[in-house]
């Protein structure tokens, strides 16, 4: 079982949800890259790994849920996504600390308004062409106390009854994680990687 996590805003691969699932799926290997800010690199990146890596699942969170969208044709799970992040990076314009350790040793990354324009360009097709298929392919997990974002509406929309809610906010921790989030993902586990 092969899981490609992608990490949210601010973050990296060593973010400690891609840790959880590592522990709560026995047995599985969870891909999970440190994602570039620059928007056509990030999608770059993930494309290149599913091409390569070919994962059974995806599994985005916050930003990283935005992303999985993106990767049309692959079973995945956007936990909490940010559909409109480029209106977050514009009110963040400038030099941003990382909030987890990348790979790279970098403790910072600069957010300029040319990458909030190439978020806000992907953000403009992102629901295009949804048919059935993909929508079967695509659930959605949500907060609900999410502090951050709430695209459930959005997401409902485009995902009719796709999407479960949660008690709690943004950001899962390992007790929300194992309750409530990992029983969905193992649900979307396909059946020939169930032990």
């Amino acid at each position: 079982m092969k899981i490609l996590f992608i990490h949210g805003l601010a973050s990296s691969g060593a973010y400690k949800m891609a840790s959880t699932l590592r522990i709560l799926i026995k047995g599985s290997e969870v891909i999970s890259p440190d994602v570039p800010i620059e928007p056509d690199e990030a999608l770059d990146l993930l494309e290149g790994i599913c091409r390569d890596e070919d994962p059974d699942l995806v599994v985005g969170l916050s930003l990283g849920g935005f992303w999985a969208q993106k990767l049309r044709g692959r079973r995945k799970i956007l936990i909490n996504p940010d559909f409109h992040i480029s209106a977050l990076l514009e009110s963040m314009i400038g030099e941003v600390k990382y909030l987890s350790p990348r790979a790279d040793g970098a403790e910072y990354f600069s957010i300029t308004q040319g990458i909030c324009d190439g978020y806000r360009k992907l953000e403009e097709g992102q629901f295009k062409d949804i048919g059935p298929e993909e929508a079967a392919l695509t659930t959605g997990i949500f907060a609900d106390r999410d502090e951050m974002v709430d695209c459930r509406p959005e997401f409902e929309l485009h995902y009719p009854g796709r999407s479960h809610v949660y008690p709690g906010t943004h950001l899962p921790d390992y007790p929300h994680t194992k309750r409530y989030i990992l029983p969905v993902i193992l649900n979307e586990i396909p059946e020939q990687h169930i032990h």
